[in-house]
């Protein structure tokens, strides 16, 4: 009844209690040592120790399993007939290497990471967009030959992979040729560097203005300033001019004001004066064009054009600057005795009436 428990029969069964009993506790102590020893790299401010400790907590924890089963699969295996077994030595290679990838794709990721948050903390300046292309690119390689060591240890030949590749590659080149139009294309923003993430951008040829959200190897996410995510294939923006207000050095104050024919004799003195207001304003930035001149005499205005730039690039205080030269100029035109100029028309002398009192007649 009992025969089971034969010891001497079926010690394989205590073999593989024993291998499976020292991978649970050898797993416990190996999280809880990863764990105290993540507590105090964080004490510290280099960004390696971090990254390690996090990328490696899974991929090990799993690499103790992978280990210990296939330990236990190899003593059954030794009682047992199943061809199952065979391919234990198979599998524990191809877990290894795929470990290995997790480990080296989430290192890889928690680097640039704990970058961009260092460079971010300590108002270093640091090129995020060169930082995310190299992750990926570091990311897309580990994937890569992840891939090829894989069919290697399957035993398929890499060299006859890549020469199908190249035969192959034409009829997947027609097949996805809007995918690497747009791969290429935000291959190009990268090196080109247009924009950067963060940069307000705006296409007079296409209906796009927003803030970059984000660049991706295929499309790039615009927020519009009705927060509304716009979606733009890369390949676009091979075909487009973009502008990037973000880089401008100036803002431009470019407006004409109209004075009263009745104060012809004052122009050349209000002039004069807006000029001198616009040289001395903190927010004009004098070392660029200043132009204040009287430009041409309207239907009902004598005209003269202000042309200028403000320090500040900011949108919202550009206008705050403009505001407060628009009504400075208010107050030098009232000053001068004289005032701003509306559509008028004027009936001079008795003849107009008479003869417009004669066509309504």
């Amino acid at each position: 009844m009992f025969a089971w428990l034969d010891i001497a029969n079926n010690s394989w069964i205590i073999q593989v209690f024993l291998v499976v009993f020292a991978t649970v506790v050898l797993n416990f102590f190996i999280r809880l040592i990863l764990k105290k020893a993540h507590e105090k790299s964080k004490l510290t401010e280099n960004v390696w120790d971090d990254a390690v400790l996090m990328a490696a907590r899974k991929p090990l924890a799993l690499f103790v399993w992978v280990i210990g089963l296939s330990i236990a699969a190899e003593i059954v295996q030794a009682v047992a007939e199943n061809s199952l077994f065979e391919y234990t030595s198979l599998v524990r290679r191809i877990a290894i290497i795929l470990l290995l990838m997790m480990f080296l794709v989430k290192l890889i990721k928690n680097i640039e990471e704990n970058i961009l948050l260092k460079s971010k903390k300590s108002e270093i300046e640091a090129d995020e967009i060169t930082i995310r292309v190299m992750a990926r690119l570091l990311r897309l390689s580990v994937l890569i030959t992840t891939g090829l060591v894989i069919l290697q240890t399957l035993g398929i030949s890499v060299t006859g992979v890549v020469a199908f590749g190249g035969i192959g590659g034409i009829a997947i080149g027609f097949a996805a040729q809007d995918l690497l139009a747009n791969f290429f294309g935000g291959l190009i923003v990268y090196l080109d560097r247009p924009f950067s993430v963060g940069d307000w951008i705006r296409s007079p040829d296409r209906e796009i203005e927003g803030t970059v959200e984000d660049i991706g190897w295929r499309v790039t996410v615009i927020r519009t300033f009705d927060k509304r995510p716009l979606y733009i294939p890369n390949s676009i923006f091979t075909t487009i001019s973009v502008e990037n207000p973000s880089r401008m050095l100036n803002r431009r104050i470019y407006e004409t004001i109209g004075l009263r024919y009745r104060d012809s004799g004052k122009v050349r003195e209000i002039i004069e004066s807006v000029k001198k207001m616009l040289t001395k304003h903190e927010e004009i930035d004098t070392s660029t064009t200043l132009i204040v001149n009287f430009v041409t005499m309207g239907a009902s205005s004598l005209d003269f054009f202000i042309y200028t730039f403000t320090k500040t690039t900011d949108w919202v205080h550009y206008h705050e600057v403009k505001q407060d030269v628009l009504l400075k100029i208010i107050d030098i035109v009232h000053a001068h005795d004289a005032d701003i100029a509306f559509p008028t028309t004027t009936i001079d002398g008795p003849l107009a009436i008479e003869n417009i009192v004669n066509a309504k007649v």
